[in-house]
């Protein structure tokens, strides 16, 4: 049973249910992991930018968990999770009002075994990670305030009705469709890699993009922040389950075959090109559990195998991509999170198995194309209405306030200029850019030497 099953099965106030302390400490522990998620995609995103745009690069992850966790508090959780508003043919698309702020919740209420609060946390950490993760398409370029008016808009007009067409009691994609996700291919992975993409067109390449060398400036901290993304994705793809029951277990072990499949499967690209390198191997790792997120819950261990291995080689070659087509994608979130969650999300209709899954099988155990096509109307629907109603929002936001920063403050640097500060004591001479003495002095004004 997938979060979204266990979600549609029972009220938050069902008489009959009981909290499962097992259950209930998993999940506890899972929501802990997904949460750490986001300052290790910090650490990730933090090391593959020059000098002189760290720190910002940090707080665009940081400050999301604040925003978004307000949304969801407000009124997030009750649209995803909350009844259907609509019968019949306009059905499925978003749930009622009947717990905003968190109304009728509290410590006795049940959702399946688990304590309700404790279950809208867990999601809650979804959706934070999922707008961190639309940062990585923008770095060095985006305004920091037009990044706090994003987040809360975006959370609440594109991650809030897909989170409810796909887990949601009465979403379309769930009860309608019947395509499945088990953690989150679809309301994450495409959602944030459509959304970064729309972005990207919107704000327009980095100063010297495809001119000038932009490589990470500290790959041991994008190989930590890897290697905590990694940890916490166990919480993310088996703490779905809600449960300490076979289930997780099944989805913890294809995690993990994922994400080493899908790093083998991106250094031997790179080994072919000539070198192996740690960001090909901290990427390959990334794409393999991106792809495995919407499938470990209902793939075998072969199937993962062939999942995190076939994103690890494919992704290696769609980052690229963004060369040929001129969209300045600056940390590779449509590489990655886009294109490994569709590989993710359409494999299940290849690979899904009676045993995990309960009922739906996949192209090669007897299912046919049926499943494969349900996946492709999904992943078309979610990406399309991510992609455009992203890029109505941008626009609107670039147009009332500017969303791209100026040239000046982007060629300085976004730590000196928006934050007055800098990651390293060489940070502005490392950054290869000069400083105007317009923004020294205010530096030096508001952080004096000792």
């Amino acid at each position: 049973m997938t979060q979204a099953a266990a979600s549609a099965a029972t009220s938050a106030t069902s008489a009959a249910a009981s909290i499962d302390t097992g259950d209930t400490a998993w999940l506890l522990a899972a929501t802990a992991l997904v949460l750490l998620m986001t300052p290790g995609l910090a650490l990730f995103y933090g090391g593959m930018v020059r000098t002189k745009s760290v720190l910002n690069m940090l707080m665009m992850s940081f400050v999301s968990i604040a925003l978004v966790t307000v949304v969801w508090l407000a009124v997030g959780y009750s649209l995803v999770f909350g009844d259907d508003t609509a019968d019949g043919p306009v059905g499925g698309l978003i749930g009622g009002l009947e717990h905003a702020g968190m109304a009728g919740l509290g410590p006795d209420s049940v959702q399946g075994t688990v304590p309700t609060l404790l279950f809208a946390t867990f999601q809650l950490t979804f959706a934070i990670i999922t707008a961190a993760l639309i940062s990585g398409a923008v770095a060095d370029r985006a305004k920091f305030g037009a990044w706090l008016v994003f987040v809360p808009l975006w959370a609440l007009l594109v991650y809030v009705p897909v989170a409810h067409w796909v887990w949601g009691p009465g979403g379309w994609i769930l009860e309608d469709l019947g395509a499945l996700d088990f953690a989150g291919g679809l309301p994450v992975e495409i959602t944030s890699g459509a959304s970064g993409l729309a972005l990207c067109l919107v704000l327009g390449p980095r100063l010297g993009f495809k001119k000038e060398a932009m490589r990470p400036h500290n790959l041991p901290m994008v190989m930590l922040g890897a290697g905590l993304l990694w940890f916490g994705w166990f919480g993310f793809n088996a703490g779905s389950a809600l449960g300490a029951n076979g289930l997780a277990a099944a989805a913890f072990l294809n995690t993990l075959a994922a994400g080493c499949t899908g790093l083998l499967g991106w250094l031997f690209v790179e080994q072919r090109r000539g070198h192996p390198t740690t960001l090909g191997a901290a990427s390959g790792a990334v794409a393999g559990l991106v792809a495995i997120t919407p499938s470990c819950g209902s793939v075998s261990l072969l199937g993962a195998l062939v999942v995190g291995l076939a994103a690890g080689v494919v992704c290696s070659y769609a980052v690229s991509w963004k060369f040929r087509f001129n969209y300045d994608d600056s940390l590779d979130v449509v590489g990655v999170h886009l294109v490994g969650g569709v590989i993710g999300t359409l494999l299940i209709g290849v690979f899904a198995t009676e045993t995990m899954t309960g009922g739906a099988e996949g192209l090669l155990y007897g299912g046919g194309l049926g499943q494969f096509g349900k996946q492709l109307v999904a992943v078309l629907a979610v990406g399309s209405y991510a992609f455009a109603v992203t890029y109505g929002v941008a626009r609107l936001i670039d147009k009332v306030m500017g969303l791209r920063a100026n040239e000046e403050h982007e060629q300085n640097g976004l730590d000196l200029t928006v934050h007055a500060e800098t990651a390293y004591d060489h940070g502005v001479l490392g950054s290869g850019a000069p400083v105007s003495s317009s923004v020294v002095p205010t530096v030096q004004k508001a952080r004096p030497q000792a």
